[in-house]
């Protein structure tokens, strides 16, 4: 099974009206994310652009509807396509989320919660074998920002990962802003939960905006959109993070009012920034 092997530097989320000005200038990015399902089709400009990005970088593939997290069988014909994918471009590394995304014939495009019991935890986990074996590859499993709490969890979140890890061989993705929008919705300490995570296993990293609101109560709630700069309680989080660890590969998200490419490049320098401190902290 092929390891995930990102390079300890920071990358973005690609986006391809960001196409002409990535390849007008060699960029100070270590690499790129797609979401594999926006290539899937057999050829066309997404193609085109990726391949020529794919000479120049590497490359990180990030699913969102494999529906890791369903009950139900994965859908053949969707690996089947994302086998292709991966075949196509052998990126540096291919991830998924801990989450649900369809039911039947129904994709509900959006990554809903699970329970985390022992039940689960066998599905999860027979879901992975299946996706590695398949791929020939390591994935890696990327924590999700949650908004409640189920009743029949018997399992810690930090646990159910850890021990996905332990059974599967698969590596994790810490979404350091889900820990911050989660731990902030269920009024819990996202310094204990990074505490606690099995960062042996983590390959990647995540880092993006959120939106803040209040629920019908009037709590505060963070909502996990992707449309704004990273704000300063995740950095925080980051750096605390990073300085313990030291580099691991940083993937700067932005997937909605998606900025002028500037911007995005300014969050990714802000991140390798970071992970340059950590380093030499590291090297001294």
């Amino acid at each position: 099974m092929k390891p995930s092997e990102l390079p300890r530097r920071a990358g973005v989320g690609f986006k391809p009206e960001h196409f002409a000005a990535i390849d007008a200038v060699s960029q100070p990015i270590g690499f790129f994310e797609v979401h594999a399902e926006n290539y899937m089709g057999a050829g066309g400009p997404p193609h085109a652009q990726l391949g020529k990005l794919r000479q120049d970088y590497a490359l990180s593939i990030h699913g969102v509807g494999l529906s890791i997290g369903s009950m139900q069988p994965l859908d053949a014909d969707h690996l089947a396509r994302l086998k292709i994918v991966c075949d196509r471009y052998e990126p540096e590394s291919f991830s998924e989320h801990l989450a649900w995304s369809s039911h039947d014939t129904t994709f509900l495009n959006d990554l809903l919660p699970l329970p985390y019991t022992e039940a689960t935890l066998a599905q999860v986990c027979a879901h992975i074998d299946e996706v590695q074996t398949l791929l020939c590859r390591q994935m890696l499993l990327e924590n999700p920002a949650t908004y409640l709490l189920f009743e029949e969890s018997t399992i810690e979140e930090v646990d159910f990962l850890s021990e996905v890890a332990r059974r599967t061989g698969c590596g994790l993705l810490l979404d350091v802003n889900n820990v911050f929008v989660a731990a902030t919705n269920h009024r819990l300490d996202p310094r204990d939960y990074l505490k606690r995570f099995p960062v042996q296993q983590v390959r990647e990293i995540h880092l993006s905006g959120h939106s803040e609101t209040t629920d019908d109560a009037g709590a505060p709630l963070l909502i996990d959109s992707h449309d704004t700069p990273v704000k300063d309680p995740v950095w925080e989080l980051y750096e605390e993070l990073i300085t313990r660890t030291g580099p691991i590969a940083s993937l700067v998200e932005w997937d909605n009012d998606v900025p002028q490419w500037p911007v995005l490049r300014a969050e990714a320098e802000a991140a390798g920034t970071i992970l340059r401190r950590a380093a030499e902290r590291r090297a001294a």
